[in-house]
């Protein structure tokens, strides 16, 4: 997620904490953006057929979209602190309010609700809570208990985006966005921006040096860590060699955007089963072969937050500022290690 790129956006949004109404239930999508290809092996991942479809919009800003297998989709409203669910039908209903903070003291405008969300082994959601910093456990019940708020005793800062790794252990990156003076905030407890592991009830640190680490991924075989680093003066996708204890090492830039002037920023990502990745950045999804070659953009029309595989897993669901909406492609989605059954 994104903070300073979007803030003139949000100054339009910001005289009401009130939920906005969402569009009107749309049955069958109209094609919307532009699809740019730079390499013909783009074709065999986005079909020259394919078109963007906009779901639903209306919303503050949408983050953290998961598909399930019932045939739904839930997605996070960071500003608007609300978790909802759009159904093939068209219809959007809300799930969780409060979505990632519990007190109502944060001005409007705030990026203090829920973000990202994975299903863990037993098929509850995992989803991390900007306000409230934590990531927290659904239960099938509904009912919201604790999985990790702090590191050494001090606590995080607002955990973003999560992805479990093949040993089962939970990754997570933790920037500062839902504090509301970021780094200067008097509230932040940690002294670094870092990527965490979580494995057995113990948390370690993995990364400590990337000052605004947000979308996180795995290469197919979890022996690559991908890190996308959200800074206005190092826009960049980062990768990093996973090692047999969990920590990571020899990280280098994978990719970088930093002279791009679009809208955006990196952002969530995710990966297909031929390793290729699928990220949110500068005016749209930069798609990448595993060597870092740029094949093609997807441009939805809206600056784009985060996507995740859906349906069969050769679409891609996206959030994207005020809306949500879909790519179907030839590109077969990562096998997800679990999946959500509430």
């Amino acid at each position: 997620m994104n903070r300073f790129v979007f803030a003139l956006a949000n100054i339009l949004i910001l005289s009401s904490c009130a939920p906005k109404p969402v569009d009107a239930p749309n049955s069958s999508p109209n094609p919307v953006g532009s699809i740019v290809r730079l390499d013909p092996a783009f074709d065999s991942l986005v079909p020259q057929s394919a078109q963007i479809e906009k779901l639903a919009g209306g919303f503050q800003f949408t983050e953290g979209p998961l598909w399930f297998p019932s045939r739904h989709l839930w997605f996070s409203d960071v500003v608007g602190n609300v978790v909802r669910q759009w159904s093939p039908d068209g219809q959007v209903i809300e799930i969780l309010r409060p979505g990632g903070y519990d007190k109502n003291d944060a001005p409007a405008g705030s990026f203090i609700g829920p973000n990202a969300m994975v299903a863990d082994k037993d098929g509850t959601v995992l989803p991390c809570q900007h306000g409230n910093r934590r990531i927290v456990r659904m239960g099938k019940d509904r009912q919201i208990s604790l999985l990790v708020d702090r590191f050494e005793g001090k606590r995080l800062n607002s955990p973003n985006d999560l992805v479990f790794s093949a040993d089962g252990s939970l990754y997570f990156t933790d920037p500062p966005y839902g504090l509301l003076k970021q780094d200067d905030d008097p509230q932040k407890e940690l002294k670094f921006n870092g990527v965490f592991r979580l494995a057995d009830g113990k948390l370690q640190a993995v990364i400590r040096d990337l000052t605004r680490p947000n979308g996180i991924a795995f290469s197919p075989d979890h022996k690559i860590l991908y890190i996308a680093n959200s800074d206005e003066k190092r826009k960049v996708w980062m990768r990093y060699e996973v090692q047999p204890d969990g920590s990571v090492s020899h990280g280098r830039v994978f990719f970088d955007v930093t002279s791009e002037r679009e809208d955006g920023l990196p952002d969530g990502m995710k990966v297909d089963t031929k390793g290729n990745l699928y990220c949110a950045g500068p005016g749209g999804f930069w798609v990448f072969s595993p060597d870092g070659k740029h094949l093609g953009t997807i441009k939805p029309p809206e600056t784009p937050a985060n996507c995740n595989w859906g349906d069969d897993g050769r679409t891609l669901y996206i959030t994207a500022r005020a809306g949500s909406y879909r790519i179907k492609l030839a590109a077969q989605g990562e096998t997800k290690l679990y999946e959500p059954s509430l």
